[in-house]
């Protein structure tokens, strides 16, 4: 979605100008970077609808785009079905924030939206087996047939040993996204083994420790892969694109899901597997082999334990399946 194209000038100044809004509001960043890009897919549908206006935007034509293209939308990241609840309910949240900030900058008298959240079933989170986590790692040490000879051999090395560094962080050592995201190389301690969380939840730093197949991989990718990928000697990221630049979320997230694909396992294809899946799976497989509640607690930068029990109604859903 984020590559929409959005021409009309009204509907490419009220995208900026959404953003802006929730950046003065004070939103996550996670907010401001994706409610614009879901509004985006909104206005795409309306130009090629030959609607161009701000006045085009109406409480029909939103309902229309929900209903006609949301929720017949393929899910192009599981390459089966169509959006899951969770997602469409993602861009309602958007969609209602937009029509909110319509109405208070005073742009449309827009009213609001009548269209009910999608039902969750199941909020169980996904959790990944060790051996589908090891099948992820596999994927990692294979060159998918179609890229063979789009580049040298090479580059494709170079980003399979970020990605393996990249699962020795966030499933490894448990990571959020947005803590994964702002890794720097300095918050990487090799000598002790540990990995420096500066931006966790609620602005909390912590001292992850790191296993020593986690710190091989971890290692390789900082001395074999991430120079062949720096551009700028002064840039600080721990995570980088092939243009030498700090990988943001959403890619990680994509790479993750670009290793399920590569497994060729359908049973994984078939869940949501995201960043935090990583992390629910690892806590779950470190509570199945013995280690205490309060000290996964810590290990995740959870704030209260109540957070991290629901790692042991999983593990006895499990037992009980």
């Amino acid at each position: 979605m984020k590559r929409l194209p959005v021409t009309a000038p009204p509907y490419q100044y009220i995208e900026k100008s959404f953003k802006e809004w929730l950046e003065a509001l004070g939103y996550s960043w996670q907010g401001v970077y994706y409610m614009p890009i879901q509004i985006r897919g909104l206005l795409n549908w309306l130009e090629r609808q030959n609607k161009a206006q701000l006045t085009d935007i109406t409480t029909e034509a939103i309902t229309n785009y929900y209903y006609q293209e949301l929720k017949q939308r393929k899910n192009l990241m599981r390459d089966a079905g169509t959006l899951s609840n969770k997602h469409l309910n993602k861009n309602l949240q958007a969609l209602r924030k937009f029509t909110e900030y319509l109405r208070q900058t005073g742009k449309l008298q827009i009213p609001l939206l009548n269209i009910r959240q999608e039902e969750i079933i199941d909020n169980k989170p996904t959790v990944l087996t060790e051996e589908e986590i090891m099948q992820l790692f596999k994927a990692t040490e294979t060159i998918p047939d179609k890229m063979k000879h789009a580049k040298p051999r090479e580059f494709y090395e170079m980003l399979n040993c970020r990605d393996k560094a990249m699962l020795s962080i966030f499933y490894g050592c448990g990571l959020r996204r947005n803590e994964g995201y702002h890794l720097n190389i300095t918050d990487i301690h090799l000598e002790s083994a540990v990995v420096h969380v500066r931006k966790g939840k609620g602005y909390k730093e912590r001292f992850v420790p790191v296993s020593k197949k986690g710190m091989e991989n971890i290692t390789a990718y900082l001395y074999d892969a991430r120079p062949l990928m720096i551009r700028d000697n002064k840039e600080e990221a721990f995570f980088l694109n092939h243009n030498g630049k700090r990988l943001g979320g959403q890619m990680l997230m994509l790479c993750v899901q670009a290793l399920v694909k590569r497994t060729e396992t359908t049973a994984m294809q078939q869940k949501e597997i995201g960043l935090h899946t990583l992390r629910h799976s690892i806590a779950t497989h470190l509570l199945a082999n013995g280690m205490s509640l309060e000290n996964i607690r810590d290990f995740l930068g959870h704030s209260s334990l109540e957070s991290t029990q629901i790692y042991t109604h999983l593990i006895n859903e499990n037992d009980n399946e």
